[in-house]
């Protein structure tokens, strides 16, 4: 035990891990706890947001349900960018390349900067088209178009926290990440209810006040990233003639990336057919999925840092020339990662409801967000295993295979299969949720068939 608490205090403090070397459990232990703590963090975004919007009324929270289904388009870029610089980054520092990591990580950032200037032209001047094209009534576009505005044009805030966090994942200093989403998700916090509800000298700006909170919140974050990218402690350090662009080398990190993102952005674009099709059952329906939707992400997103784990340990193993010691690892993160996803769908499974009301106490959205967890939480356990073998693929710079597997099983088998349950058996609202771990189960068992091949060993980045 003591020897736990020694470890958990080594992963707490944060510093570069070298992943080619040492017990497996032990380096898995040290890259997963701080990255837990940073996607717990993230996850905290969504259930504070939604927790203080639940207090403005149901129409409210049915709005940033709609909003985010669109932002999760902007998500998608941020994680792809990410996984794409996590590879990048781990393959050069396995290569003992520090220098090519930070060219890599610099021209990373460059890519983020652009997209992220196009998607806020976006939320200047359509805000209200995204949420009516979504199926919101007139009255909802009137009352929630200042949250979609502010969310989107801060999306730069979005995109560079989610990048830069993913550049210091693959250089195994997740500590640094996880600080900067307890910063960030610190300040959020705090200034949720001030803007919120008008608190002290703050202007009272109702479900927009929320968006303001996370912009601001996420901003100071991605300003704590870039000091310790440029103050020469970090391995990776950005200075001189590391800010050059580099055409070469911003091709190589968008072919990466583009795979990575497209998988996100597959995923999320199914989110927002199924959200497409949620609307159709009235707003407690919505708000209820909303809710549910918001509570899972809380539970899945620490799941995917134990995930991310497995994308930094098979980067720099492979850039070191040491694949059986990856694929090892692989294995051994999926195992604690099926076991942790295995307890968070015993507790949702028997306790759905007082989650639920810890957020709405309206007995219609809440009953729900009940189905809704309790079907989605069967399908955990698959999805556990899922996660950490596509992110391994990814990190070893294969994003073409989990890009295909993405398109089969959420276009061509879950929304479908969604709609066919929920419109044409006429299930409702069930159906949709039904959709979704049957979808998961399915792709997870292609991953593990998949990795099992073992072509991965063979790509070069």
């Amino acid at each position: 035990m003591r020897k736990f608490f020694q470890l958990l205090g080594q992963a707490l403090k944060g510093e570069n891990i070298d992943t080619t070397k040492g017990k497996l459990d032990t380096v898995i232990f040290l890259l997963a706890v701080p990255m837990i703590f940073e996607m717990g963090m993230e996850s905290l975004f969504a259930v504070v947001d939604i927790f203080f919007v639940s207090k403005v009324g149901v129409e409210a929270v049915a709005v940033v349900g709609l909003t985010e289904s669109t932002l999760t388009i902007v998500y998608s870029i941020g994680f792809g960018l990410s996984m794409g610089a996590t590879a990048m980054v781990a393959r050069r520092v396995g290569e003992n390349n520090p220098k090519g990591a930070a060219e890599a990580a610099m021209q990373a950032i460059y890519i983020g900067l652009a997209i992220a200037a196009a998607v806020s032209l976006v939320g200047i001047f359509f805000p209200e088209n995204l949420l009516r094209a979504m199926g919101a009534s007139d009255q909802m576009i009137q009352n929630g178009v200042g949250y979609t505005r502010w969310m989107l044009t801060g999306n730069f805030a979005i995109v560079l926290l989610f990048l830069n966090n993913g550049i210091f994942r693959g250089a195994g200093d997740a500590g640094i990440a996880m600080r900067s989403l307890i910063i960030s998700n610190g300040i959020n916090i705090v200034l949720d209810p001030l803007f919120i509800f008008g608190i002290w000298i703050f202007p009272e700006l109702g479900v927009q006040g929320a968006a303001v909170a996370t912009t601001i919140g996420r901003s100071i974050g991605v300003i704590y990233q870039f000091y310790h990218l440029t103050n020469g402690k970090s391995l990776v350090h950005l200075k001189g003639k590391i800010w050059q662009l580099k055409t070469d080398i911003v091709r190589r990190i968008v072919i990466l990336s583009s795979g990575s993102a497209g998988q996100f952005i597959i995923a999320s674009a199914s989110w927002i057919f199924l959200m497409r099709i949620m609307s159709q059952f009235g707003e407690e329906t919505l708000a209820g999925y909303t809710t549910a939707i918001r509570i899972l992400v809380f539970s899945i997103l620490p799941a995917w840092g134990i995930s991310n784990a497995a994308a930094t340990l098979m980067g720099q193993n492979l850039g070191a020339n040491q694949p059986e010691r990856a694929e090892k690892g692989v294995w051994r993160t999926a195992y604690f990662n099926m076991l942790f996803m295995a307890v968070v769908t015993v507790i949702f499974v028997g306790f759905p409801e007082f989650f639920m009301r810890i957020f709405n106490s309206d007995d219609a959205v809440v009953n729900q967000g009940v189905t809704c967890l309790r079907i989605v939480c069967i399908g955990y356990i698959a999805y556990g295993y899922e996660m950490v073998l596509a992110n391994a693929i990814n990190g070893a710079g294969d994003t073409r295979t989990p890009t295909i597997i993405n398109v089969f099983g959420f276009w061509i088998l879950q929304i479908p299969l969604a709609w066919f349950m929920a419109i044409q058996l006429d299930l409702g609202s069930p159906g949709v949720y039904a959709a979704v771990p049957i979808s998961e189960a399915v792709m997870a068992v292609i991953y593990v068939y998949i990795f099992r091949q073992g072509k991965w060993k063979l790509v070069k980045i």
